[in-house]
């Protein structure tokens, strides 16, 4: 259904008010004309000029009268007792050659030498109007002239007769054109503005992501071309300014890798007290925690850092449990794969790796001791799973936000883990979101053609 602001509707109520009011100013134009005396004169000079036609002439180049199949055809015009309509000719000089039934008196003057020529004349004859016309005739070098008369009473009833033919010809012709010319336009408008609709489609889809991608102007309609051009200029600067907050993320992320790595050396080889190494020491590990997992993110946030080929699932996930088999040792948590057949997905493997690494990091550190942290692997799905404390239904809309760290963790991680996980499964087009699996949560990745954020189905943090 088409909007009441669309550009669509306001042309087509456009062409419709125009075809509306032609088709209106077409019937009252018919009907002026029908009802004033230029329809009649136009008839009366057909109806001479056909006459003419079928005029007759003896041997020595004189009328005689008009071809007898036609006088038969228009011989009850000129006879009765109420003379309506009457013909005469006359030669160059006003001499009659032949007239029809009338007396000659019925036309005043005799045949004035005004009215030769051709042209339109009025005269009253017995009380009543009649209308008149001259059409010249040649014949054998000479110049004859036929003057045809009809009564105003006459023309005005045939005129009226013929007025509701009129009106249905209108009508009709006014139909067909308004049909016609409607699904022209409609067609047309459909047609033309469906580059707009292309353009607009492509311009939805484009996101962080895929900030690279520019509008197409090529189909579009010369009028609107600048406005995409102006899209598409807006969207370099964007692209611009992306690209320099992901370079500030990610150098600043590697500078800062040496300072804390040479911090941590200098707190090693410092003599003082266990306990003030081992607060320095953990505050260190954070601040590197930190810093790795925003170069992560910066990374991951890239798609020309993908590279994509077939990846067998379970085999990266047996790496990501053989990688973390010391930490989940050291939380008393057993680590678990399941896959069901061989399963393989279109991936970037190190991608791959870390969503896998920080889902079972996630998991492990809230799984209690003594509990297993289960990675099952099936069709398109994968699912991670532990038996931890879970979070409250009022936290699940935070999940998603970077930073933020549930109570029930071992360690003080910056709370970009997941956040890290949803910029890869966007990457790739999967669906990543979490369930409360009474105990603990439920990780679920999926293929498909779209990918949503961690939502009110549940989640957690890294």
């Amino acid at each position: 259904m088409m909007s009441l602001n669309s550009l669509r509707l306001k042309v087509l109520m456009a062409y419709v008010a125009g075809m509306v009011l032609s088709i209106t100013l077409l019937v009252i134009a018919a009907v002026v004309v029908v009802q004033s005396n230029v329809l009649a004169r136009m008839d009366l000079a057909d109806a001479a000029e056909g006459l003419a036609d079928d005029v007759e002439f003896d041997s020595n180049g004189r009328p005689v009268g008009f071809d007898s199949r036609r006088l038969d055809d228009l011989a009850w015009l000129f006879e009765g007792p109420q003379r309506e309509t009457a013909y005469w000719i006359l030669d160059d000089t006003g001499n009659v050659a032949v007239f029809s039934g009338t007396e000659e008196e019925f036309w005043p003057a005799g045949g004035d030498l005004l009215w030769l020529g051709r042209g339109n004349f009025t005269f009253e004859h017995e009380g009543n109007t009649f209308y008149g016309v001259t059409e010249p005739l040649e014949h054998a070098g000479r110049t004859w002239y036929l003057q045809f008369a009809a009564s105003a009473r006459f023309v005005d009833l045939l005129h009226r007769a013929a007025f509701p033919l009129v009106v249905t010809g209108v009508a009709i012709f006014g139909s067909v054109l308004f049909v016609a010319f409607g699904l022209c336009a409609y067609i047309t408008l459909r047609y033309t503005l469906k580059p707009l609709r292309d353009v607009s489609e492509s311009a939805a889809a484009i996101s962080p992501r895929s900030i690279n991608a520019r509008l197409k102007t090529e189909a579009v309609p010369t009028e609107i071309a600048p406005l995409v051009d102006s899209f598409n200029r807006a969207l370099e600067r964007l692209e611009r300014g992306y690209r320099v907050q992901q370079e500030f993320l990610g150098n600043a992320a590697h500078e800062l890798k040496t300072p804390l790595t040479l911090i941590r050396a200098q707190i090693e080889l410092t003599e003082g007290g266990k306990n003030d190494r081992g607060a320095l020491l953990s505050d260190v590990e954070y601040m590197t925690r930190q810093v790795q997992q925003l170069l992560h993110l910066a990374e991951v946030s890239e798609t020309h850092n993908y590279h994509f080929a077939v990846v067998p699932m379970q085999e990266v996930a047996l790496e990501v449990v053989s990688y973390l088999e010391r930490m989940a040792e050291a939380a008393d948590v057993r680590l678990a794969v399941r896959a069901v057949g061989d399963v393989k997905w279109k991936a970037d493997r190190a991608a791959c790796f870390t969503l896998l690494k920080n889902l079972l990091e996630n998991a492990i550190q809230h799984a209690p001791a003594k509990t297993a942290v289960s990675v099952e692997i099936q069709g398109e799905t994968v699912t991670v799973r532990d038996r931890g404390h879970g979070v409250e239904v009022e936290q699940l809309p935070l999940l998603s936000e970077r930073f933020w760290r549930s109570a029930h963790r071992r360690d003080h991680g910056a709370g970009l883990g997941l956040s890290i996980c949803q910029e890869i499964a966007s990457a790739h087009g999967w669906r990543l979101t979490a369930e409360r699996a009474e105990p603990g949560l439920r990780f679920r990745l999926s293929m498909g053609r779209g990918s949503l954020p961690l939502d009110s189905q549940g989640g957690s943090d890294a």
